[in-house]
C-alpha cells in the first residue's frame, strides 16, 4: 500500500463522502479531481458575478480533506442568511466560495486559489479541477431535445442520453498528471451525469484515462436520482461511465445493506429507488459490501466503510 496513488473521480457530496474516509488511509498519494460544471445557487451568482469556475464542489472536497473540523472549515462553509435589503447581495452565499473568488481574482489563478485555502485548512491530498475554463455543461435527452447548464439537466422528466460541451475543453495538466500516476482511479459516488461524467467528457482527461493501467473501480449509488438516473440498474450506471469516458471499469462496489422499509417509502415518495443488479453476469467484478449508514433518516454511504473498502483494494494492487 505505500507509496500507492489513489484519485477520486467526481464533484458533490458523494465525492466528500468518499474522501472523508480516504483522508485517514496512511502512506497514499491522494488526489481528487473535481468538477466546474456546477452553475446554481451561490456557485452560479458567483461565476456570473466575476467569471470564475464554478467553486462549489471544490469547497465541499475542501472541507472534507482538512485534518480536522476548525473554526476556519466551519467559516468556510458559512452561508449568509438573512431578509433585510442591506444582505441582499450576500443572502445564500457561502463564505467559502466567497474568499476563493476573491483569492482567484488577486492571485489571477483559480488553482493558485485553491492551493492557498488547502494550506491553510491543512487538506490531506490535491485537489484538482477538471478545468479552469467557464463551461458549460449540456445534455441531450432522449426526446431529442438538448439542455444547457448542469442545473437544468435533472429537472425535466425526460430521459438523459449523454452530456456534452458545446465548446472545446481542455483538463488541467495537473488532472492529467494526477491520472498517469494512478494506481487506482475511483468513480462515484454521485450524481451519474453531473458529477461523474462532467469530468470524462473532457477528451484530454478521457485519453489519459484510456491510457491508464491504474485499477478502475466504480463505487455505485444506493439510490437512484430523480430527474438523472430514473429507473436506473447497477448495468445502466456502469455503461454511462464507460460510454463516456471510453473506457472499461475493473470493478464495481454494490452496497447490499438492507435498507429500512420506512427509508423505501420516504425516498420511494421522492421518485428515488434502491439501484438494483439486473444481471448475473458482467465483464467487470461486482463486489458487494456493507457500505451505508442510516443516519438522520438519509440513504448515506458512510466514509469510514469505504476507507476500509480501500485499503482491502490497495492490498491487492
Amino acid at each position: 500500500m505505500n507509496g500507492k496513488h489513489v484519485v477520486v473521480i467526481g464533484g458533490g457530496t458523494g465525492q466528500a463522502t468518499i474522501l472523508r474516509g480516504l483522508k485517514h488511509i496512511p502512506d497514499i498519494h491522494l488526489s481528487t479531481i473535481v468538477t466546474v460544471a456546477d452553475d446554481g445557487g451561490s456557485t452560479g451568482r458567483l461565476r456570473r458575478a466575476f467569471a470564475v469556475p464554478a467553486m462549489g464542489d471544490i469547497r465541499n472536497v475542501m472541507l472534507a480533506l482538512a485534518e480536522s473540523e476548525s473554526v476556519m472549515s466551519d467559516l468556510m462553509a458559512y452561508r449568509f442568511e438573512g431578509s433585510e435589503d442591506v444582505v441582499n447581495e450576500l443572502r445564500g452565499h457561502n463564505l467559502g466560495n466567497i474568499i476563493l473568488t476573491a483569492l482567484t481574482n488577486k492571485s489571477g489563478s483559480f488553482t493558485e486559489a485553491i492551493g492557498l485555502i488547502s494550506k491553510v485548512l491543512n487538506v490531506k491530498g490535491d485537489i484538482i479541477p477538471s478545468t479552469t475554463q467557464l463551461v458549460t455543461l449540456c445534455a441531450h435527452m432522449e426526446d431529442g431535445t438538448i439542455v444547457r447548464g448542469e442545473s437544468n439537466i435533472p429537472k425535466p422528466h425526460i430521459k438523459i442520453n449523454d452530456v456534452f460541451y458545446d465548446e472545446p475543453v481542455q483538463a488541467t495538466k495537473e488532472a492529467i498528471k494526477a491520472i498517469e500516476k494512478a494506481d487506482l482511479v475511483v468513480f462515484g459516488i454521485g450524481s451519474l451525469y453531473t458529477s461523474i461524467c462532467a469530468n470524462l467528457i473532457i477528451p484530454d482527461l478521457r485519453k489519459a484515462l484510456a491510457k491508464s493501467k491504474a485499477h478502475k473501480v466504480y463505487l455505485c449509488n444506493a439510490m437512484t436520482q430523480k430527474g438523472e438516473t430514473d429507473g436506473y440498474t447497477l448495468e445502466d450506471h456502469v455503461a454511462s461511465i464507460e460510454e463516456h469516458a471510453h473506457i472499461q471499469i475493473d470493478t464495481v462496489i454494490k452496497a447490499d445493506d438492507e435498507i429500512p422499509e420506512e427509508l423505501l417509502v420516504k425516498y420511494a415518495a421522492q421518485d428515488a429507488h434502491p439501484v438494483l443488479l439486473r444481471d448475473k453476469m458482467h465483464p467487470y467484478k461486482v463486489s458487494h459490501r456493507k457500505l451505508l449508514t442510516f443516519e438522520r433518516d438519509l440513504v448515506r454511504h458512510d466514509p469510514l466503510k469505504i476507507q476500509h473498502l480501500v485499503q482491502q483494494l490497495l492490498k491487492t494492487l
